[in-house]
């Protein structure tokens, strides 16, 4: 049974909501298990007005009873705070008076393209559900997938790599432990110089009314061997990794391992050779292939790479089309964040473990938690892996 999600909810209406289908029954859940990575989605340097008004909280509506999933959909609900200061605008019901529609696009944004394909006259039809805000409901949700993946001794960390021109110094070295104060970084970078550096150029960003961009990576650490599958190409763990990241707001690429960086290079320095011992078992020296080959997991852990573009909101808008008038105007001015990379590397975190329990959901089934767990522990015996 595969591990699949749905979100729902507009940026102001009154709130967000995430349905997650096929946890096993027995997996054991506590509320920081969501509410934890709720407020890290909300950190970082750059961030906007809505993050003072925003401390979210998933409250459980289905699927758990007294700390236990019970293998029936899990759904939980955020509350949209700001919705009190846009109840008239976002009520799901008509009003009356006149509410004021918005005609103007900003180039970068789903508005142009949203309102053409639905036929709507008014972008915040676009706007709302088009937005970020979204990405709380799918951290939510990745909360359950994380849960799950810890039982299966599996952990989904990120930090952030790069931000405008700055860039953190590469590692190769990472393990589990280093990411343990990853968010007392203000853009949550494990490099303390590149960090103070992200954090000036984000400072100069908004005094000169631009917005940054940047790279943030995903590090799977504990991850099985053979998950995913190269006999069709839906089954690929990188093609689902792949589109889980570029289905984020504002992604423009990702990358596997050392990704693009492996196109300038001669075969012999972009593979990962094989050795074998008694007491490893398997292994190899370097990661360039990112834990994934042929589709599949290798063991190694999993590095996801992923670019974000600089937000399209802008405090000196960019120039646009009224679509009442079709006259040149300035795009809308809506509230804005200067940066949130450091934010985007927590929602990738919760869209890799969504493939990530997924893929164990596929190939470790069970009605029960304890189930899966017999399953993998017998898949872990036949292929003689160590951890």
């Amino acid at each position: 049974m595969a591990l699949r999600f749905t979100t729902a909810g507009e940026s102001h209406g009154p709130g967000l909501t995430a349905v997650v289908e096929g946890l096993p029954a027995g997996l054991q859940l506590a509320p920081e298990d969501i509410d934890r990575d709720l407020a890290r989605r909300q950190l970082g340097h750059g961030r906007g007005g809505r993050m003072k008004i925003e401390s979210d909280r998933a409250e459980v509506t289905s699927g758990v009873r007294h700390g236990r999933t019970l293998g029936s959909p899990v759904s939980l609900r955020i509350a949209n705070r700001d919705y009190a200061n846009w109840e008239e605008r976002m009520n799901p019901w008509p009003v009356n008076g006149q509410v004021d529609e918005v005609h103007l696009p900003r180039p970068g944004h789903a508005d142009l393209a949203g309102v053409q394909k639905f036929g709507f006259t008014d972008v915040r039809n676009v706007l709302e559900r088009a937005s970020a805000r979204e990405t709380a409901a799918r951290v939510a949700a990745g909360g359950l997938a994380k849960a799950l993946l810890r039982d299966f001794g599996v952990e989904v960390l990120s930090h952030v790599a790069q931000i405008g021109s700055v860039r953190a110094p590469d590692r190769e070295d990472l393990s589990a432990e280093d990411f343990l104060a990853v968010d007392a970084s203000p853009v949550r970078c494990l490099d303390e110089a590149a960090s103070a550096d992200m954090v000036e150029e984000i400072n100069r960003a908004r005094k000169a009314n631009e917005s940054l961009g940047g790279v943030y990576e995903v590090h799977v650490f504990g991850l099985v061997p053979g998950l995913g599958s190269y006999l069709s190409w839906e089954e690929r763990l990188d093609g689902k990794l792949a589109q889980a990241i570029m289905s984020i707001q504002a992604m423009k690429g990702v990358g596997i391992g050392d990704g693009f960086e492996l196109a300038g290079r001669v075969g012999s320095k972009a593979h990962d050779e094989i050795f074998f011992s008694e007491e490893e078992g398997f292994s190899r020296e370097t990661n360039r292939a990112g834990g994934v080959e042929g589709g599949m997991s290798t063991g190694d852990p999993l590095i996801v790479r992923g670019a974000m573009k600089p937000l399209p909101t802008l405090t000196k808008p960019l120039r646009s089309v009224d679509l009442a008038t079709r006259e040149p105007a300035q795009a809308l001015r809506e509230r804005t964040d200067s940066c949130t990379v450091p934010a985007a590397g927590v929602v990738a975190e919760a869209m890799v473990a969504l493939v990530l329990g997924s893929a164990y959901r596929d190939k470790f089934a069970g009605d029960h938690v304890d189930d899966a767990m017999a399953a993998l522990r017998a898949y872990e015996g036949r292929i003689e892996w160590r951890r």
